[in-house]
């Protein structure tokens, strides 16, 4: 079995250079760790702002336009079942577009998958409503909605993995943070989008056509995004270190049967971190919607303040995890998340101070978690493992932790009483704990 420390491995054999010493930037054009971060920013920034802009419309649009013979909350969870389709679609995705890649390549994969994501995507921004063509609306919208995620996990170029092994061993952690704005500025642009149109359109425009024009904005990023992500893989000196890293595709079935509990540990790890991913996004967002007088667009302006913070905080997190250990942050917000968890009713059902305060505060700690989460899900393999290791055990940890969260969450409330949701949240944190404990190998490392 193979370490299943969270830490980049650099034993004998394994490595053809000193990660410490990062002397690829001499050998192969001049790349340094930075330049890796830009595009791994880059590309997940539109991949994220393609997740928003479906969540957010899961909440403000579907519930009406694709299920309005349903009571409203029936409606919303529906949609939520269609929005969970894509994390199930994730890692078949993966799986197929790494066997197109062993035959065709790095940059026919790419561009398959993101054009199979910019087609879902404007094909979403095309559909008919059900008043056109009733359930056909609902099918073609869940295949639509396969099809992102497939591609989802078909866009997977190993950049983030080539950050870490590249990084400085003093900056691990501060170069794995980087690689994770994408997320909260995915989120920024997104809900900034729908607020614009909310509080400009009226509530006849944005159901007609004013949902729509997302879709046609994220379309558009992909292909932005298409051609600035093959730039980067297809560039002599980035195939070449990714060559040498070894970030070639594995073979499904060898990669289970050998590194199944790294896979494991690695999606646990960072469980609590998406777990709350959702918790503050999506969410709140339906809770508010069903259950308070509150104004959506003025709520999404609070979540987009939290987006900023939450994007302070993945800075901060490479700060602390470059001082204290990776395990030792992520093993810290597991903690404090568990400890939100428990404020979750007293604050969501405290009037806008107390709907703020969850929203601002678990942002923050989305950040400070979440900007460490990639080093639980690259950093276990060996490095002929690591390609596909890392997408794979991403793919798990976004099912697990973040696939059925607005739907159970949702459910949960509406049914139970917010007091269910702490004990989600808990558990998220929970099994996070007791990932990083079961890593054994961890003893004694501060990585």
């Amino acid at each position: 079995m193979a370490s299943t420390s969270i830490h980049n491995s650099h034993g004998s054999g394994e490595m053809k250079q000193n990660p410490d010493h990062p002397s690829t930037s001499h050998d192969h054009g001049h790349i340094e760790p930075g330049e890796i971060a830009v595009g791994v920013v880059l590309g997940r920034a539109g991949e994220y702002f393609d997740f928003f802009v479906y969540a957010l419309a899961s909440v403000l649009v579907f519930p009406t336009v694709f299920f309005p013979d349903s009571p409203r909350l029936e409606g919303t969870l529906y949609a939520f079942v269609v929005f969970s389709f894509a994390f199930l679609a994730r890692p078949i995705g993966t799986t197929i577009f790494m066997e197109i890649q062993k035959t065709y390549g790095r940059e026919v994969k790419l561009t398959l998958a993101l054009f199979m994501l910019g087609f879902s995507t404007a094909g979403i921004a095309l559909l008919p409503t059900f008043e056109h063509i009733g359930v056909w609306a609902i099918l073609l919208l869940s295949l639509l909605r396969v099809g992102q995620g497939i591609a989802l996990g078909g866009a997977w170029d190993g950049l983030p993995s080539l950050l870490a092994m590249n990084a400085p061993k003093h900056k691990r952690g501060w170069y794995a943070a980087l690689g994770q704005l994408g997320a909260p500025l995915g989120f920024v642009v997104a809900a900034s989008l729908f607020a614009y149109m909310l509080s400009n359109l009226t509530t006849a425009d944005f159901m007609d056509w004013g949902w729509r024009y997302p879709f046609y904005v994220a379309f558009a990023i992909n292909v932005v995004a298409l051609f600035s992500r093959l730039r980067l893989v297809s560039a002599p000196e980035y195939a070449k270190l990714l060559d040498e890293r070894e970030l070639e595709p594995a073979g499904v079935v060898e990669l289970a049967t050998t590194q199944g509990r790294n896979i494991i540990i690695g999606a646990l790890a960072a469980l609590a971190s998406y777990a709350l991913f959702h918790l503050v996004t999506v969410f709140p967002l339906s809770w508010i919607k069903l259950y308070s007088l509150r104004d959506a667009s003025d709520f999404l302006v609070v979540q987009i303040w939290g987006g900023v913070i939450m994007a302070v905080g993945i800075v901060v997190s490479g700060l602390v995890a470059d001082r204290f250990g990776r395990r030792n942050t992520l093993g810290a917000m597991a903690l404090l998340i568990a400890i939100l968890s428990a404020f979750v009713p007293t604050l969501m059902n405290g009037g806008e101070a107390g709907q703020n305060t969850f929203i601002l505060v678990g942002f923050a700690l989305l950040g400070l978690s979440y900007g460490q989460a990639a080093g639980a899900v690259t950093a276990n393999f060996q490095n002929r493992y690591r390609y596909t290791g890392a997408a794979l055990t991403q793919d798990l940890a976004w099912l697990v932790g973040a696939g059925f969260a607005p739907l159970v969450a949702l459910g949960l409330s509406a049914h139970f009483g917010m007091a269910y949701v702490s004990f989600y949240l808990l558990s998220g944190a929970v099994g996070s704990l007791a990932a990083l404990s079961l890593n054994r190998a961890l003893e004694g490392r501060d990585d």
